[in-house]
C-alpha cells in the first residue's frame, strides 16, 4: 500500500479560530450567505465539481444511505466522495467540491458536518480551502483552512467542524478529497453554513495584533 503524501500549505489570509458564538457576540450584524443540506447533489446552484484525479473517475455524488445516513434530513441528503474519484479506484484522488462565489464582509464563519465509512486499513483525507475572488478552476485555493483525517484519523461519526477568517470581498470555499486511491474509502459532507459579519473595531484590532490562528476546531459530534 502506498504512503499518502503530505498535503500542507501556509495560509495567505489573517485567520482566527473562535469558540462557537464568539464572533456573533462581537458583531454588529451578520448574514447567512450559504445554507446547503445537499438534498439534490445533481442540482446545486453555483457549486462547482472539479475532478483533477489521475485518472479521473467519479465526481462528488449523492449520499448512499446503505453506507450511512445523513446528519439531518432525508437519509441520502449529503454529498459523498470515495476512492472511485480515481477511475477504477486506482491512481491518485484529487476531487473538489467548490461553493458558489460568496460576498464576504469581515469575520466569516464556516461550519459543516462530516464523517467517513470506517474500515480497517483505510483513512480518508479532506482538505478545506479558501480562494478570494470569483475566478474559476482550483489554482486560486492557496489558503488551507484545515485538514481532516490523515495521521489524526477521520471521524467515524458525524462531527461538526467550524472555523473563521477575516476577509472583505468575494470568495469561495472548497472541499478536496485527496490521497492515493488505495488508502481512501468513502466520506460524507452535510449541513454547510457560511455566515459573514461586520465586527466591532475591537475584534479588528485583535486580528491586526496577530492574535489570529490558522486552522479548524472540532466542535461536537452527533453522539
Amino acid at each position: 500500500m502506498n504512503t499518502p503524501k503530505s498535503y500542507v500549505a501556509a495560509g495567505a489570509l489573517a485567520l482566527a479560530v473562535l469558540a462557537p458564538g464568539a464572533a456573533n457576540a462581537a458583531a454588529k450584524a451578520e448574514v447567512q450567505v450559504l445554507d446547503e443540506d445537499f438534498d439534490n447533489v445533481t442540482s446545486l446552484p453555483g457549486w462547482t465539481f472539479t475532478n483533477n484525479s489521475v485518472p479521473a473517475g467519479n465526481t462528488w455524488f449523492q449520499g448512499n444511505a446503505a453506507v450511512f445516513e445523513s446528519h439531518s434530513g432525508p437519509a441520502t441528503s449529503y454529498a459523498a466522495a470515495s476512492f472511485l474519484g480515481a477511475a477504477g479506484g486506482l491512481g491518485v484522488v484529487d476531487n473538489w467540491l467548490i461553493t458558489p462565489t460568496l460576498a464576504l464582509t469581515g469575520i466569516t464563519n464556516l461550519s459543516f458536518w462530516t464523517r467517513h465509512d470506517d474500515l480497517a486499513g483505510f483513512n480518508d483525507v479532506l482538505e478545506v480551502r479558501f480562494a478570494p475572488g470569483s475566478a474559476g478552476g482550483t489554482t486560486g485555493f492557496t489558503t488551507l483552512l484545515g485538514t481532516i483525517g490523515g495521521a489524526a484519523g477521520y471521524p467515524a461519526d458525524w462531527t461538526q467542524w467550524t472555523g473563521s477568517l477575516n476577509v472583505e470581498g468575494e470568495g469561495r470555499f472548497a472541499f478536496r478529497h485527496v490521497g492515493y486511491a488505495d488508502t481512501l474509502n468513502y466520506i460524507g459532507l452535510d449541513s454547510v453554513r457560511v455566515v459573514t459579519a461586520v465586527p466591532e473595531p475591537s475584534l479588528y484590532a485583535m486580528l491586526a495584533l496577530g492574535l489570529g490562528a490558522l486552522g479548524f476546531m472540532r466542535h461536537k459530534s452527533s453522539n
